[in-house]
């Protein structure tokens, strides 16, 4: 009896790999919080460059050791989809940007809404990746709507400008201040905080800009989940792979996130490849069902080309531009 709750399987694996993996997220959530940022101060581009390099590796040690217990299919899936999860979210990093400048919240605490916004996007993605293995498991030709999607995504990305961002219309931001009370300013590095209420002097609870900008931080990683999920369920249906490579990407993607914001700019052109990855992504479904399945390394080789492609291309052509109007 012990021996199959230890090999009881969770959609599709043995929950000790679960274990594992958790083990390592809460881990490196308690390095960064308890150890890394006890205190709140700001956090310079070198210190995001170490953080995301630390994070990469770590991400590059799991799926190797899922290369290893899982097979080479695994562990190509697996760097598959954490460089496309990884790169899609780089227009993530400027939304985000955007929320902290309209809010003005400082450098001092941006570390902590990124953080507590992580433990958001595990809760969401976990629910959206398990709703989505669900719907794969039993109506396979989702597979077929999540390949037109990201064909569609990826021609639109070619075409229509994506700076069009107006924080001050969000939706959920204009909900929240209809429901909420929300203070005028910060007060330090609270979420919400108790205050008098003008009208009644009674003490009632208050949200503060540091709250909303969290929960914009969260809505926008949902939105933008609307790309990456159908994407690496393109690339693999196992749900351990799908989360492992998006939560690795994800963590990686905050520590990373100081740095990306102060030269966001000069990843301009990259949209361009991510485009194409997504056509391709999408394009490999229905390949599959025609000409057999595609080669997990064909799929990884072309994936990371095309990105380096655009990254490559984006400094080279962003640096002529900088010289030329210097």
């Amino acid at each position: 009896m012990e021996i199959a709750v230890l090999e009881s399987v969770l959609m599709g694996k043995p929950l000790w790999l679960w274990l594992v993996f958790l083990a390592i997220v809460v881990v490196l959530l308690a390095l960064d919080l308890g150890v890394l940022h006890r205190k709140e101060r700001e956090i310079g581009v070198s210190e995001s460059l170490w953080l995301s390099a630390g994070y990469i590796g770590i991400a590059c040690a799991f799926g190797t050791w899922v290369w290893w217990q899982l097979g080479s299919e695994a562990g190509l899936n697996f760097f598959t989809g954490f460089a496309v999860e990884k790169s899609l979210s780089l227009d993530n990093v400027f939304v985000i940007s955007l929320i902290f400048t309209y809010f003005a919240i400082p450098r001092l605490y941006q570390h902590r809404v990124l953080f507590w916004g992580i433990l958001g996007v595990i809760v969401l993605r976990a629910i959206m990746i398990g709703l989505g293995a669900a719907l794969v498991s039993e109506f396979h030709w989702v597979l077929y709507i999540f390949g037109a999607f990201l064909v569609f995504t990826g021609i639109k990305m070619l075409f229509v400008s994506s700076d069009g961002h107006d924080i001050g219309e969000n939706p959920l931001l204009r909900f929240l201040r209809r429901h909420m009370r929300v203070t005028p300013e910060l007060h330090g590095k609270s979420f919400l905080v108790r205050l008098p209420d003008p009208k009644t002097g009674k003490l009632r609870l208050w949200a503060t800009p540091l709250f909303l900008t969290l929960m914009l931080v969260e809505f926008a990683d949902l939105i933008f989940a609307v790309d990456s999920v159908p994407a690496i369920f393109a690339i693999t249906t196992d749900p351990f792979i799908v989360y492992t490579s998006n939560i690795f990407a994800i963590l990686g993607l905050r520590a990373l996130y100081f740095a990306l914001a102060a030269m966001v700019h000069r990843f301009q052109y990259l949209k361009y490849a991510l485009s194409l990855v997504l056509i391709f992504i999408g394009g490999k479904i229905f390949y599959n069902q025609f000409f057999g399945k595609m080669d997990p390394a064909i799929s990884l080789g072309v994936t990371f080309g095309l990105l380096v492609g655009g990254v490559v291309v984006s400094l080279v052509l962003t640096a002529r531009k900088e010289r030329a109007f210097g």
